[in-house]
């Protein structure tokens, strides 16, 4: 299952590459480094569905106490760091021609990198604590709370003034956006969905490899 993952994963990618390079047409305003957004805004629409993996697998930790809800929490929370680092990269090279800097203290900016901070800090949490079980719980509170700020992420662009642009897509009535760029963009997010899902597979067996030396 996981090799199947990885094959549609880089058939997936190859795709989105055309559709995002070869298809979709030059923005008018932005030229070429629009194209950008193939990669940046699917990267964290992939890093919230990872997040959203790690709660529900957390919730499940702190109810049953399985192991392999553990192991899910953990290895999705990685993905999304990974994927969410991916977004702020993008983001600040995409800021630097567009808005003539690379980084400014904007509400989204600064919501979305307390969110990263977080899950960094789940990640060395799990990694200072020596106790395995006792880590899993301490990680599996923490990365509840940090996935209960992302509904601030999303909102911060209304609830205050930014330079961050509205969501295009995630907001109340039709979208402005044009047909071949939405499809661009839904191309690369089922994209890098299923890169996301092959690493998260691929950690899991790793975890389940490590615990099973350990025991």
């Amino acid at each position: 299952m996981t090799r199947v993952l990885g094959w549609l994963a880089v058939v997936a990618l190859a795709s989105g590459l055309l559709v995002g390079f070869g298809i979709a047409p030059r923005e008018m305003t932005q030229g070429n480094v629009q194209r950008i957004m193939y990669l940046h805004v699917p990267a964290v629409w992939v890093a919230y569905l990872a997040f959203a993996v790690g709660f529900a697998a957390s919730v499940a930790y702190l109810v049953r106490r399985r192991p392999g809800a553990d192991r899910l929490a953990h290895a999705a929370s990685e993905v999304g760091v990974l994927f969410l680092g991916v977004n702020i990269a993008t983001g600040a090279i995409w800021g630097k021609p567009t808005w003539g800097t690379w980084w400014t203290w904007d509400a989204r900016l600064t919501s979305v990198s307390v969110v990263f901070v977080m899950y960094v800090a789940y990640l060395l949490l799990r990694q200072a604590v020596d106790d395995r079980e006792q880590a899993a719980r301490y990680g599996a509170v923490l990365a509840i709370v940090a996935a209960l700020n992302i509904p601030l992420v999303h909102f911060s662009v209304f609830w205050w003034r930014t330079l961050h642009q509205p969501p295009s897509i995630l907001k109340s009535g039709p979208s402005t956006m044009p047909d071949v760029i939405l499809t661009a963009l839904l191309v690369n997010f089922a994209a890098l969905a299923l890169l996301g899902a092959y690493f998260v597979a691929k950690r899991v067996g790793v975890l389940a490899a490590e615990a099973e030396a350990l025991a």
